[in-house]
C-alpha cells in the first residue's frame, strides 16, 4: 500500500493508476487520508465496490438480516419456487 499526498497525485496520476495494480494507493490531503486507488478487473467488481459503500443497498441488506434473525428465513427450495413463480408472471 502506498500512501501519497494530493499534490503528487495530481501531477503523477498515470504512475500510480499502474501502482494501483499492485496494491491500495491512499492519496491523502494535509496529512489525512481522503481517497483510495484501486484496480479493477471488470466491470463487476466496479458494480461490487460501489454497492459495497451504497448506505442504501446496506439499509436493504441490514433489513434482510434482520428479517431472516426474526424469522427464520426462507427455505432455499421454497425461494426458487418463488422466483420461477414471479417470472412466469412477468415474463
Amino acid at each position: 500500500m502506498k500512501i501519497v499526498p494530493i499534490g503528487e497525485i495530481t501531477t503523477r496520476f498515470r504512475a500510480y493508476l499502474k501502482a494501483a495494480e499492485d496494491g491500495p494507493v491512499v492519496v491523502t490531503k494535509k496529512g489525512k487520508a481522503v481517497a483510495v486507488l484501486l484496480a479493477v478487473a471488470d466491470d463487476d467488481e466496479v458494480e461490487r465496490l460501489i454497492l459495497a459503500h451504497s448506505p442504501k443497498f446496506q439499509k436493504i441488506l441490514n433489513r434482510g438480516k434482520q428479517q431472516i434473525r426474526e424469522t427464520g428465513g426462507i427455505r432455499h427450495e421454497d425461494f426458487w419456487r418463488e422466483v420461477e413463480a414471479e417470472s412466469q408472471r412477468t415474463g
